[in-house]
């Protein structure tokens, strides 16, 4: 039992570093996420087909901001290795690629989006009831995706500053950017969704602007602080200098992050495709996942940002060549993360069931929202487990075993369950995503076994 005490549990001062670390982080998705609660429900106010078609839309978001969180974790596993080490110069080149890397992704988007954002739509569309609320939600997806293509490259660029100044340690600067621009978004959702005084009623074009208009700010935000504190972001220095990287560190980057990039895009468009595979049971299924999704991120912040924070800690372990510290921190990072999410995932089983109720829908939407949510509770402390396995081996720089571990796995097994039960049983919608969300633990299994090779404690830098 000491031994097991020992292996797993951190004194006092490692968890205040750890926490020192991950709160802020926690606190702005929070703020995000809280924020994006209170959009969809005054979407939602509106009508099932307008809180439809703005779902759909964010899902195809979704997989752009996954493709940009992958462009710029591609080099994120070697600026806090850089960072570790003390190589400023190598982490002003990381810094480099992930301008020209989420610029080019966020240009493919735009093209992609333009041209066949109708198509992308109508993919989750089924009228199961013949009323005409599909081409209802279609039109309002596409008002809603034509406004939401105008806040794309802010992200990007804010996403590029925000990687790096957290590899430093400094999360608190994004997390107030963060507040500002959730803050402001609040306030002109309501403005603009419904019209107040000489304000227009703009719907969900309104819930759009009100978007892209926080992320100019937050953008502006870290990117005006980052300049005007060049001491504490020393990979500025000479970052607009020059254009090139390199050839060995763009080589390295490419080798070890065009997985990681393929990775999010892939995972991102397998959770999308699992979603599409929901949606042919009826709008009635799309709007309930829409609720208990928006719901379910609220809880999730917690292992998602405790597992975000064990590739930075590793990763400085790591790139300093302290490998025993490092799996040492790892094993105490995932047991606090695993334990964290068992409290989170209780407190969402039992009061989870009281957020579809603020939503102005139907009564059989409400209830699917409901048991989702449930579901969603049941399997979290899995995704927890899984989700710092994830980021354990990515820290080392093992992107082509992340790839399997993630997405391949999300295609190979998530996927084709997802569309076989939607398709070829006649199994209820809440069983079917009960068994989806379990291929989970398969994951757990493969990750622990993954962890414990300690295949991931390499220096690369």
């Amino acid at each position: 039992m000491a031994a097991l005490k020992k292996k797993y549990i951190g004194d006092k001062a490692f968890y205040k570093n750890y926490l020192l670390l991950a709160l802020p982080m926690i606190l702005q998705n929070a703020i995000t996420n809280l924020v994006s609660f209170l959009d969809n429900i005054m979407v939602g106010q509106l009508g099932t087909e307008q809180m439809s078609g703005v779902a759909i839309v964010n899902q195809l978001i979704f997989v752009y901001n996954l493709a940009i969180f992958g462009a710029a974790s591609a080099a994120s596993i070697f600026g806090a290795q850089y960072y570790g080490k003390g190589d400023h110069k190598g982490h002003m080149y990381s810094f480099r690629f992930k301008l020209y890397a989420t610029l080019l992704v966020t240009v493919a988007a735009m093209i992609l989006f333009k041209a066949k954002g109708a198509d992308l739509i109508s993919l989750y569309l089924t009228d199961t009831t013949g009323n005409g609320a599909t081409e209802a939600a279609l039109q309002y997806g596409l008002e809603y995706l034509a406004v939401m293509m105008a806040g794309l490259i802010p992200f990007a660029i804010n996403q590029s500053y925000a990687t790096n100044i957290k590899e430093t340690g400094q999360t608190f600067v994004p997390m107030i950017a963060s507040f500002v621009a959730v803050g402001t978004n609040a306030v002109l959702d309501y403005l603009l969704i419904f019209g107040v005084g000489p304000i227009p009623k703009l719907g969900v074009m309104g819930a759009a602007l009100a978007t892209v208009m926080a992320r100019y700010i937050e953008a502006l935000i870290v990117i005006i602080w980052a300049h005007a504190h060049k001491s504490k972001n020393r990979y500025l220095h000479g970052a607009y200098t020059g254009f090139g990287v390199p050839k060995a560190e763009l080589k390295g980057i490419l080798i070890k992050g065009f997985p990681l990039m393929l990775n999010e895009v892939l995972w991102a468009a397998g959770m999308t495709a699992v979603t599409q595979c929901y949606s042919v049971r009826g709008l009635e299924v799309v709007a309930g996942l829409n609720i208990a999704t928006t719901i379910t991120n609220l809880f999730n912040i917690v292992y998602i940002q405790l597992g975000a924070c064990i590739s930075i800690v590793v990763g400085q372990y790591l790139g300093a060549g302290k490998l025993e510290k490092a799996k040492d921190a790892d094993n105490k990072m995932i047991a606090f993360s695993v334990f964290c999410c068992a409290v989170v995932a209780a407190g969402m089983f039992l009061i989870g069931g009281f957020f579809p109720g603020i939503y102005n829908t139907s009564a059989q939407i409400k209830e699917l929202a409901t048991s989702f949510i449930a579901v969603s509770a049941l399997i979290m402390p899995f995704c927890s487990f899984s989700h710092a396995s994830y980021f354990t081996l990515r820290s080392g720089g093992k992107t082509l075993v992340t790839f399997l571990f993630d997405s391949v796995f999300t295609w190979v097994v998530v996927v084709p369950t997802a569309f076989l039960l939607a398709h070829y049983t006649g199994l209820g919608i809440v069983s079917i995503y009960f068994f989806v969300q379990a291929t989970e633990m398969i994951k757990v299994v493969i990750g622990y076994f993954m962890v414990r090779s300690n295949v991931w404690l390499v220096q690369m830098v």
